[in-house]
């Protein structure tokens, strides 16, 4: 894994949540774990299913906005932790 995504992993899992980590980076970051990202279909509107470690998740692709809104990132944070991934796990010095 690259040091920009351990920077994005580090980002999504800081104490206090944040609202600036780019929804493209989050997308990286989950490629680089291995995770299967299907193409929406075409009702899927701005739904993204994510598939990683046995896990699945649909979270909302923001929107015109490019970054996460906190919500999401607590949303992401949440399903990278129940796939057994952290920083730590992942070799990250944050």
């Amino acid at each position: 894994m690259s040091q920009k995504h351990c920077r994005t992993l580090c980002a999504i899992f800081e104490e206090s949540t944040r609202a600036n980590i780019r929804w493209a980076d989050f997308l990286a970051l989950c490629r680089a774990l291995g995770a299967e990202l299907p193409k929406p279909g075409k009702t899927a509107g701005s739904r993204q299913r994510i598939a990683l470690r046995g896990r699945k998740t649909v979270l909302h692709k923001p929107h015109p906005e490019p970054t996460m809104k906190k919500g999401s990132v607590e949303s992401a944070r949440d399903f990278l932790k129940k796939a057994g991934v952290t920083p730590q796990m992942e070799g990250c010095q944050c």
